[in-house]
């Protein structure tokens, strides 16, 4: 018998990264950004090796919540991190919570299936974070972080660059064990950063600083086991073309529009938010078309607690002459005395 060239293909391992989870749609290799619901609404996290951008709102306040920034010294920061909560409330059970008496009858085929589909890599994804409290110091001290305070952009590359080559966090050098790199950088863009707004010190011309280093820092991503988290002060452009650019140049971008200072902030309509969530960018990783989430209004809204993103959901508007039977439009439209017709009644026919 003649041999052939078939083989049988092997079950391939899995790479299983602490605080990291392969995709179920992509096999895109995932990190959560610390808020379930904006996980889930993005495609389950962040995949490694890509840029994430929060457009600020405009005063910042939320979106200093997101990436926990504050204009302070770096080991301030690291001390004023949100505690995790280690008993998840998101794994509690909302059905049958009073009793097996009082839980939601559902056919036999399904009763013993998960509620939502499992990890298939074992390991907890994502935690709660409690804003009432800050972390343990010594998890910040078994942590190897690394603190910067407003370099300039070669400067931060070249930071970064290193950070990924001592680390062992690169594609290219295969290790036992592995670790997520997780960059922060906050307020990119803005004066801080010796930004004009887009624009040089002439004001005739752009400034492509900031767009070369997204470009840059891209490219070093997409060969390493890191992932990496911006907000941008969009209000501080002027020029959209300018603001589309930067865009294109991140894989991840979402947008916040806060309705303090608006006449939405009075509006009992809007009552039980605090602004809008706006995606503006998914990518399109490992896929001929990207993730899109089951509805774009989307709002947000800060409990006591935590910072939650979900659908947006208004009261029904009731007027005055909701209830009122409609009238005859032709009626209004052909008044009497001027039809074609013999009769001097109204008729839907005449003309």
């Amino acid at each position: 018998m003649a041999a052939t060239s078939f083989q049988k293909k092997s079950r391939v391992k899995s790479l299983q990264i602490p605080g990291a989870k392969p995709s179920l749609y992509n096999n895109q290799l995932l990190i959560s950004t610390g808020i379930p619901s904006l996980d889930n609404v993005v495609g389950g996290g962040v995949a490694a090796g890509t840029i994430f951008m929060i457009e600020e709102d405009t005063y910042g306040n939320y979106s200093r919540m997101l990436l926990n920034s504050v204009d302070n010294d770096p080991k301030v920061l690291l001390k004023e991190v949100p505690a995790p909560v280690l008993d998840d409330p998101g794994i509690t059970t909302e059905i049958g919570q009073s009793g097996d008496d009082d839980k939601m009858k559902i056919a036999w085929r399904y009763q013993h299936l998960p509620r939502f589909q499992s990890n298939p890599s074992n390991v907890k994804f994502g935690h709660y974070y409690d804003l009432t409290k800050v972390i343990d110091p010594e998890l910040i001290e078994k942590s190897d972080c690394t603190t910067v305070m407003n370099p300039k952009y070669s400067k931060l590359l070249q930071l970064i660059k290193d950070k990924i080559d001592n680390g062992g966090f690169g594609t290219d050098k295969p290790q036992d064990k592995r670790n997520i790199l997780r960059i922060a950088i906050h307020s990119l863009g803005s004066p801080l950063w010796g930004e004009n707004g887009g624009y040089t010190s002439n004001h005739d011309e752009f400034d492509y600083s900031l767009p070369r280093f997204l470009l840059t820092l891209k490219s070093i991503l997409r060969s390493a086991f890191a992932v990496c988290m911006i907000t941008l002060p969009k209000h501080l452009f002027q020029n959209i073309a300018y603001i589309k650019r930067i865009e294109k140049l991140c894989d991840t971008v979402v947008e916040l529009e806060s309705f303090a200072g608006s006449d939405r902030e009075t509006n009992p309509i809007f009552k039980e938010y605090h602004g809008l969530f706006h995606i503006v960018q998914l990518p399109c990783l490992n896929s001929l078309h990207c993730h899109m989430p089951d509805t774009l209004d989307l709002a947000f809204k800060l409990r006591r607690k935590k910072f939650t993103i979900e659908q947006l959901h208004l009261p029904p508007e009731l007027s005055e002459n909701a209830s009122r039977p409609q009238e005859d439009p032709v009626q209004k439209i052909n008044p009497a005395g001027t039809t074609c017709g013999a009769s001097g009644s109204k008729n839907k026919l005449d003309f």
